[in-house]
């Protein structure tokens, strides 16, 4: 009778995951039923990195297996990329097993659903301290602050040096890029000092620790230290395709050749050739898309790229504010007009609303081609138009549009530098108004309530303060530890329920904490940073009566180039050059002197003008008119 697996197992010291997988497959021969070597079959193949293989030996085994195996069977499916088939198993499941909830939080964070995965992972070190947790929950953390949303890291020093880079990448998406530096910089060390890696396994950790230190150097301006680092990595090939297409882009982009857009843009085709095989975030491909059509552009490849772009937009209904549309709806206004002149363009895109009226990014274009020009009105008008379009599409879809975050910062933006700031409190009215009663709210709404909330809280009006508060409890419904919301829902509702806020200041964090860390000295030295304002307009004071002499304007004393002080000036100013008595007229001189001589010439009759102020002047006599002809007598 064949021994069992378990069996084997015990008689032998099997280190090798090969070797356990040439096992279980003996044992399945001799048993096609044995659950247990099934079992062993499917975590060597994990193990192995056969994904594909250990999906299809479960689907062959059938149901019998596939309950067993629930939870190998949803992380295959999560390492071959089939992200929703795993989620659906999980939620199947409903395990509370930690290691269920442990890949749910994975399979959450590579499908981009930041906030499920931050939640559970906050869970999950509450109650245990494990280092591999932590180094996950800071990696949510970055990618939510990549995106925009508020997030945390617990303090202290990292340890670790996954830990410490992944806290320098949260650092790098808040833009704290000096912090940033030294943790990567500790990172580096304590990757070259570990005692659990060999050589080659410490250079392959290394290489993304450079990457984005190049990347913070050259955000800060320091292109030669980050070409430098580049140098220092070598060649951008890796066996991680991920790491090898960010590489390969920022290399490019840093190194290009700007005297020659072709050998950039051929470059750039090498980089997604890379992309091809990596599994990038959404905002990573959208930016990777962005530097494509951007080189396409610059190598005069406009037709090659309008046709892209058109296609892109064909496949989304307008309206949407989908990045990759927005994107690319500002991509083929720039391949429309290239090289064109600003007011040749505008009126280009102008007319290409006739057909794309709903083009959130063709708007944007046009409105960033007007202000420009300075034309911020027309900007507004133009913004105002989009508005009135969508607000005529009677659908959830156009109203989330219209009430986005972005064009709402816009408009906002436009009326207050008119000076319209009520015009700006009804639009953050309005915009709250749709985000609260939206039942499906997306997240990126967070924003845009926490914006209308803290302006409409400033108000004495009992209505908005009430709206304000309605905002604020709609974020709480989402992330209950936003201190945010709770502290804004306290602010907006103290003057209207006491007792509601009462109960949510309790939550608050207290004064003492929040300002434990405050270097004092530092901010009394750095002073208070103060936004240069319009200089005041002196108001002038009404008249006191009618009778009050009007004022008159008085004229600045001009003086005469050559006036000194003290000396009598010519009583003859005023008089013209050849009235006054100082005037003499210009000699003749040559030929035409010598021919008004009287020397063998006729007598010139002259006289004698007496002038104004005093003296004479002698001018040539008029001449008479000539002598009569004689009539001449008749015959």
């Amino acid at each position: 009778m064949p021994q069992s697996l378990a069996s084997l197992l015990q008689s032998s010291s099997i280190v090798d995951d090969d070797e356990v997988l040439q096992a279980a497959n003996a044992a399945i021969s001799s048993n096609k039923n044995d659950i247990v070597a099934q079992q062993t079959k499917v975590v060597a193949l994990l193990k192995l990195d056969r994904f594909d293989d250990a999906i299809r030996f479960i689907a062959g085994c059938g149901d019998s297996l596939a309950s067993h195996c629930a939870l190998e069977k949803a992380y295959a499916l999560y390492k071959a990329g089939q992200i929703d088939e795993a989620a659906a198993i999980i939620n199947d499941s409903g395990d509370n097993d930690p290691r269920f909830k442990h890949l749910a939080a994975q399979v959450a964070y590579r499908a981009e659903r930041f906030q499920d995965a931050a939640s559970i992972y906050n869970e999950l070190v509450a109650t245990d301290d494990d280092c591999d947790l932590k180094i996950n929950a800071a990696a949510v953390s970055a990618q939510q602050e990549w995106l925009g949303y508020s997030s945390k890291i617990g303090g202290g020093i990292p340890e670790t040096f996954e830990l410490c880079y992944n806290v320098a990448c949260f650092e790098i998406a808040k833009g704290n890029y000096d912090e940033a530096t030294k943790l990567l910089q500790r990172a580096a060390t304590l990757c070259k000092a570990s005692e659990d890696l060999g050589d080659e396994d410490k250079q392959a950790e290394l290489r993304p620790i450079w990457v984005q230190q190049a990347y913070v150097y050259a955000r800060q301006g320091n292109m030669k230290e980050a070409l430098d680092l580049y140098t220092l990595l070598g060649s951008t090939d890796d066996s991680d395709a991920d790491f090898a297409a960010v590489a390969k882009n920022n290399h490019t982009l840093l190194s290009g050749n700007t005297e020659n857009p072709y050998i950039q843009q051929r470059e750039m085709e090498a980089v997604v050739a890379a992309a091809k095989q990596a599994k990038l975030f959404s905002y990573q491909s959208l930016r990777l898309a962005k530097n494509v059509y951007v080189t396409d552009l610059n190598a005069h490849k406009a037709t090659g790229v309008r046709s892209k772009t058109r296609k892109e937009l064909a496949k989304e209904t307008q309206p949407t504010i989908q990045s990759n549309y927005t994107l690319a709806g500002v991509i083929n206004a720039a391949a429309s007009v290239n090289q064109g002149t600003a007011q040749t363009a505008i009126r280009t895109l102008q007319n290409a609303t006739t057909k794309r009226s709903l083009d959130v990014g063709l708007v944007l274009a046009i409105i960033q081609l007007q202000l420009d020009q300075h034309r911020a009105g027309a900007a507004t008008a133009t913004l105002e138009s989009l508005f009135t379009r969508l607000e005529k599409i009677d659908t959830d879809e156009a109203r989330d549009v219209r009430y986005s975050p972005g064009l709402v910062a816009l408009s906002v933006s436009l009326m207050k530098k008119h000076g319209r700031q009520n015009a700006a409190k009804a639009e953050f009215s309005k915009a709250a108004k749709h985000w609260i009663a939206r039942k499906d709210a997306a997240a990126y709404s967070s924003s845009i309530l926490t914006e209308s909330g803290v302006q409409l809280m400033r108000s004495s009006d009992t209505d908005e303060l009430k709206l304000a508060g309605a905002a604020f409890e709609k974020i709480l419904e989402r992330d209950s530890n936003c201190e945010i919301a709770s502290a804004g829902l306290v602010a907006s509702l103290a003057v209207l329920d006491g007792s509601t806020a009462a109960k949510h200041a309790t939550e608050l964090p207290a004064v003492e904490d929040l300002v434990d860390d405050a270097n004092v000295d530092a901010l009394l030295k750095a002073g208070v940073a103060v936004l240069p304002g319009q200089a005041p307009t002196k108001k002038r004071n009404a008249a006191d009566d009618g009778n009050s002499a009007a004022a008159k304007k008085h004229r600045r004393r001009r003086l005469p180039k050559n006036f000194v002080e003290g000396q009598t000036p010519d009583p003859e100013r005023w008089l013209p050059l050849r009235d006054r008595s100082t005037y003499r007229p210009k000699n003749k001189k040559g030929k035409k002197k010598m021919a008004d001589s009287t020397q063998g010439g006729p007598v010139k009759d002259e006289e004698t003008l007496e002038l104004v102020g005093g003296g004479g002047v002698k001018v040539e006599k008029a001449s008479g008119g000539g002598a009569k002809k004689k009539k001449k007598g008749k015959k």
